[in-house]
């Protein structure tokens, strides 16, 4: 049986991210993701949501069915 993986090219949030440091966060996510390191990405709170801003993948980890993603927050659109 192989591993189902998803590649993603923007972090959706869903309001579930945690502050780390003042623009660092991380992220929880149920499956196997992957996100490119490094890059600017958009940062919405949902998938068809207004960016919220843009950030850049710093690290990324799977274990047990779930990727934990750490990001940067390099420019934010809104507040809210």
């Amino acid at each position: 049986m192989g591993m189902t993986v998803e590649f993603n090219t923007m972090i959706v949030t869903k309001g579930k991210e945690t502050r780390v440091e003042e623009n660092v966060f991380t992220l929880e996510k149920e499956g196997y993701r992957v996100y490119p390191l490094h890059v600017p990405l958009e940062v919405r709170k949902t998938k068809r949501g207004d960016i919220t801003g843009t950030a850049q993948a710093e690290r990324l980890e799977w274990s047990d069915g779930r990727t934990h993603l750490t990001y940067r927050l390099v420019s934010l659109n809104s507040t809210n």
